[in-house]
């Protein structure tokens, strides 16, 4: 089910004001002027390039947000019809985890994402297995992006083996990552503009469909958030579903080291993901749902290819798929240099063997050997099928939301009262009650996922657990782990 699978050059101050300056009062007091420099080098070796508007084309680009078409008929059908309403749900849900992340990302502004909030927060032991289990969820992501990407082209042009388009998406993106993180934030700001055209344009289509009588008839309807007989257990099922699309707001915390003042901006470009990403969700659902009322469709794997074909004719229909194909590519992209990002920290830690994954080019400046490595992973997309690789990826994802959400409530607890004043804004509301709420939902997730999902992530949990005893020499101490003097 592709919903499962995740995933403007100037971000209108009007709508995001509110949001942004619930991170800002913390970043404010807690910036680095160190960070500032564009061209400094980390004490890693990465170069901080990327601004505010990097970070979060980099975010929106991974949950490519295009992708909420591609699921519209799942969740509409899921829902009974009130595909809005449970988009606004998971909205709202997914907000509490954003939070955690921004807050996590102040307190430790360095790549490694859950892995390193964890680690750092509650235990080195615990936060291994969490970079452990999110590292199934890297790992493997890129090769659904590109195995669905692969899969659309293979409609459009049939007589193109399947093959000849998963390889050349992976060695795309492969040399984008691999020449840097600059190159990829162009390509991505050029690739992106042509996503919003496309849904622009599959929006203004429905409107004129619908005012010409089709659907509600109407522009200001009810339907899409009530349904057809909907329920509160009917939208909350839509909402589990619809969580899904927004994998992959947190991974550009494994590009802290590589963002200018990520005290300041990583909290900011995270909130700002995770709401314009939920904003575009409702308004493609919302709009979608008034062209076609309720939850039945002959096939609601394809509702939105249905729904193109009747308010765009053919030309649109494949204007459409166009667009898809190059949503994932622009995931394909991000979603590596995440992967790459977090193995290289793994393994500039040397709890992953150093002397592979804990460098960087020195020519590129990029994990170039951890790239290649998730670029080989990528190739085991030529021997499977959508619905079976989608189980790869949501047991480290939701495992590693959980434990970031009780990662934050951790470091509330444990810090003193003149910390709590300096470093944790709002008190316990924003510190506890928040993340408890993230943490509950992303769990209730993480034990609904399908038997495949959880047995696969058990069992490679299971290997994360002994390579542990190895490394801990039979937890007896913690894993090893990157000092900046060995820069």
């Amino acid at each position: 089910m592709t919903a499962q699978l995740m995933g403007s050059d100037t971000i209108p101050e009007s709508a995001t004001s509110s949001i942004v300056n619930l991170g800002h009062e913390a970043s404010e007091a807690l910036s680095s002027a160190a960070g500032k420099t564009a061209k400094a080098a980390t004490a890693s070796g990465f170069k901080r390039t990327m601004s505010l508007r990097s970070v979060t084309l980099m975010g929106l680009a991974y949950m490519t947000p295009i992708i909420a078409l591609g699921t519209f008929g799942v969740i509409a059908e899921d829902s009974h019809g009130a595909a809005a309403m449970s988009y606004l749900l998971a909205t709202v849900a997914m907000l509490f985890t954003a939070n955690s992340y921004g807050r996590m990302s102040v307190l430790h502004p360095e790549s490694g994402s859950a892995y390193t909030y964890v680690g750092k927060t509650i235990s080195r032991k615990l936060g291994f297995l969490v970079g452990w289990a999110v590292l199934l969820d890297y790992m493997f992501l890129p090769m659904v992006v590109w195995l669905i990407g692969a899969s659309y082209l293979n409609a459009l042009f049939p007589s193109v083996p399947m093959w000849t388009w998963i390889i050349g998406y992976i060695v795309l993106d492969t040399a984008i990552n691999i020449v840097g993180i600059n190159v990829a934030d162009k390509i991505n700001f050029v690739l992106m503009v042509f996503q919003a055209i496309v849904i622009v344009m599959f929006v203004g289509l429905s409107i004129r469909s619908v005012m010409g009588g089709a659907g509600t008839g109407t522009l200001l309807s009810a339907s899409p958030f009530v349904g057809q007989g909907s329920s509160l257990s009917a939208v909350v099922a839509g909402a589990a579903v619809a969580a899904y699309s927004f994998l992959g707001f947190d991974a550009v915390t494994t590009m802290s080291e590589e963002t200018k003042d990520p005290k300041r901006t990583m909290p900011r470009a995270i909130m700002l993901i995770a709401v314009i990403g939920g904003l575009i969700f409702i308004g493609i659902a919302y709009f979608t749902q008034l062209v076609h009322p309720g939850g039945v469709f002959a096939d609601s794997s394809s509702a939105a290819y249905e729904i193109a074909m009747q308010i765009g004719g053919n030309l649109f229909t494949s204007f459409f798929v166009a667009g898809l194909c190059v949503g994932q590519f622009t995931s394909g992209i991000a979603s590596q240099a995440s992967a790459s990002r977090l193995m290289y920290v793994m393994g500039r830690d040397g709890v992953l063997p150093r002397k592979v994954f804990g460098r960087l080019s020195k020519r590129f400046n990029t994990p170039v050997t951890c790239i290649l490595i998730v670029a080989a992973v990528g190739l085991i997309a030529l021997f499977m099928d959508v619905s079976t690789s989608t189980s790869f990826v949501n047991f480290g994802a939701f495992t590693s939301f959980t434990l970031v959400n009780v990662s934050l409530i951790v470091a509330y607890a444990k810090a003193s009262k003149a910390d709590r004043a300096a470093n944790f804004p709002h008190g316990a509301l924003r510190n506890v009650v928040f993340p408890a709420i993230g943490a509950a939902f992303c769990f209730y997730l993480l034990i609904h996922l399908d038997s495949n999902a959880l047995v696969l992530g058990l069992s490679w949990l299971a290997i994360g657990v002994v390579v542990l005893l190895f490394l801990t020499k039979g937890l007896r101490q913690d894993p090893p782990e990157y000092a900046a003097s060995e820069a």
